[in-house]
């Protein structure tokens, strides 16, 4: 069952990832990368905005960015099985340096317009769905079993410290400097992160494993084993319902920012901030959590009903203070229940199979709020955010209400 810890041999007890030296390596890669990244996703964010004052366009650049997870994740999930994920993610690291700096070089040269922006956006959309399940496969490797829910719970906090940094720096290199400049910070800072992960050792990838079956063979036993898991499904559809709903509304910020705060590129950052500042506390709710699956399951069951409430109030939220308080709650309840289902996911999962099914989850974490983000937008653009917004809430809670009755009802 989904609730219980004794499957695996799963203790409660807690261990932190800092006491091991694998991941003390790792760590400093994960902050300048992460920083980085979060810079660039802010920019081009906020040139969507900026070029075509348009939810829709916003919600298509956050759809291109998200969706090839829904395609290329699960073949990613295989490589990251087959090969040293470390090595993979020195190969994404660096093509997320090469795309802010070619972005920048497009500002620099007058070229950057919006089909210059969907294509890199689309090309930053494959490179992270091929870094997401390789850096997940790479964790593991790092701690032992006791320690996952602290190393994914503090790799959630420096993610979404630099939700904080990266926008507050990208806005304010952009008001004094240029955009230009912002993209070539993004550059540098990943570019940083390369020579630590040089120092990481990670998985060996497993020859004897790899030379059984071909590529889309090992696709298919991979799809065959999440099928067959009760527990893993039940958490994958916990994991599309965050993916709808929190995750959704975090992608189009921008214009939420512009259509019911009338808010600039200054605005958008106070509410990413604050979306990176609950985000933070989400992650160190986690990092505090054991391998205790039955506590990690009522922490995401309590955060997706909250944020289903949430939701239905940011639509009827105009003044800057409430909608950022609003929405650094939403981000608290939205990290709880990611990485709860993570650290659930990587409990539950063969090492056999590790790549495999978390790349099916971040197809659906990363993959499924790019149709939400296009949904939402349309929607929003059609029938106006106070409508559509409660509209999804509900939806969401009828969904949770589902699958907890099911899980409940089994064995």
């Amino acid at each position: 069952m989904l609730t219980s810890s004794e499957d695996k041999g799963a203790s409660g007890s807690h261990r932190s990832a800092f006491a091991s030296t694998e991941f003390r390596r790792y760590f400093p890669a994960a902050i300048f990368s992460t920083l980085g990244s979060w810079i660039l996703r802010f920019l081009l964010g906020w040139s969507a905005w900026d070029l075509t004052q348009s939810a829709t366009w916003v919600g298509i650049v956050a759809g291109l960015l998200l969706a090839p997870a829904l395609v290329l994740s699960p073949l990613f999930g295989i490589v990251s099985d087959r090969i040293n994920p470390r090595n993979g993610l020195l190969i994404t690291l660096g093509l997320h340096a090469a795309l802010a700096g070619i972005a920048g070089l497009a500002v620099v040269s007058g070229l950057f317009a919006l089909p210059v922006l969907l294509a890199l956006s689309v090309a930053l959309g494959i490179a992270s769905s091929a870094q997401t399940p390789v850096r997940l496969a790479l964790i593991p490797s790092l701690v032992p079993r006791i320690s996952l829910p602290s190393a994914i719970g503090y790799s959630a906090i420096t993610f979404n410290t630099s939700r904080i940094l990266g926008p507050a720096l990208g806005a304010s290199l952009i008001q004094w400097s240029s955009p230009a400049a912002a993209y070539f910070c993004a550059t540098g800072l990943m570019a940083c992160g390369l020579p630590f992960l040089l120092g990481v050792s990670g998985r060996q990838p497993d020859a004897v494993s790899a030379s059984k079956s071909g590529f889309f063979e090992q696709l298919r036993d991979g799809f065959r084993y999440t099928r067959t898991h009760l527990s893993i499904r039940l958490i994958f559809g916990f994991t599309l319902i965050n993916a709808l709903l929190g995750r959704t509304v975090m992608e189009l910020l921008p214009a939420l920012s512009g259509v019911l705060l009338r808010g600039d590129s200054s605005t958008l950052a106070t509410l990413t901030a604050a979306a990176g500042a609950g985000s933070i506390l989400g992650g160190a709710v986690v990092s505090r959590q054991g391998s205790e699956e039955s506590r990690l399951v009522s922490l995401m069951l309590a955060c997706l009903a909250a944020g289903a409430l949430l939701v239905t109030a940011l639509g009827w939220t105009s003044q800057l203070i409430s909608f950022a308080c609003l929405i650094g709650l939403l981000s608290t309840a939205t990290t709880i229940v990611g990485t709860s289902s993570q650290a659930l996911a990587q409990l539950q999962v063969d090492d056999e199979y590790r790549g495999r099914v978390l790349s099916l989850w971040t197809m659906l974490a990363m993959g499924a709020p790019a149709v939400g983000a296009m949904s939402l937008g349309m929607l929003a653009d059609q029938f106006a955010f106070p409508l559509v917004l409660p509209a999804f809430s509900l939806l969401a809670l009828v969904a949770l209400v589902y699958l907890n009755r099911h899980r409940v009802r089994q064995p």
